[in-house]
């Protein structure tokens, strides 16, 4: 003779699947959470590439448009220095 089968306690089995269910849930919403933040860092480091690619490009401009005196003669330039500018053209004159 086999022993009789346990019964088994429905509120056992509610808890149980209730639980399974809510980290079903769980890890799908921190999935999702966690992909968000990783685009986001994706795209934050995209645009300080982008502005270092253009700083870095102004700067080689500014470097290459410097007459070779190291005179900036651009009033709009943070650099430009009227008296160094004076004096340069009073050379050359």
């Amino acid at each position: 003779m086999s022993a009789p089968a346990a019964a088994v306690n429905p509120i056992r089995n509610v808890a149980r699947w209730s639980a399974l269910a809510a980290g079903l849930v769980y890890g799908y919403v921190h999935h999702n959470t966690l992909t968000a933040l990783e685009n986001n860092r994706a795209e934050q480091k995209k645009i300080e590439h982008r502005d270092h690619l253009i700083a870095q490009a102004k700067a080689e401009w500014t470097k290459m448009n410097t007459p070779t005196g190291g005179v900036v003669t651009d009033p709009e330039s943070p650099n430009f220095d009227l008296e160094k500018v004076l004096i340069h053209l009073s050379e050359t004159a």
